[in-house]
């Protein structure tokens, strides 16, 4: 899988929240958030923390876990709070954690190839 660059932004890290609160962000600021992004990325930590939840979760598909060790994001704070994530994980898995992390509070401002 080829590694992608994506750039996000949020327009208000302050109220940004995922629903499950037991899975949302609690940090402070865009560095914060994007050390928490690549922990979810690097680890099944906040995938498995989502699994137990779930009604049944022996009949989560397993795929949905997958990580990317060497994941990296940054963050830095312009007005708004920019994100730069770079991985081999597609997006559907990048948007899933962040809506976890972080609810719908994002948007992808582009993406490239690293």
């Amino acid at each position: 899988m080829s590694r992608q660059r994506y750039y996000l932004s949020v327009d208000n890290l302050a109220a940004a929240k995922g629903r499950e609160p037991s899975l949302a962000f609690e940090g402070i600021g865009p560095a914060a958030l994007a050390a928490a992004l690549t922990e979810a990325m690097r680890s099944d930590t906040l995938f498995e923390r989502w699994k137990a939840l779930q009604a049944e979760p022996d009949d989560v598909d397993p795929s949905l876990g997958v990580t990317d060790p060497s994941a990296q994001a940054t963050g830095k704070e312009t007005g708004r709070s920019e994100i730069e994530l770079v991985t081999t994980l597609p997006m559907s898995i990048v948007r899933q954690r962040l809506t976890w992390l972080i609810g719908s509070s994002w948007q992808m401002r582009d993406i490239k190839a690293a």
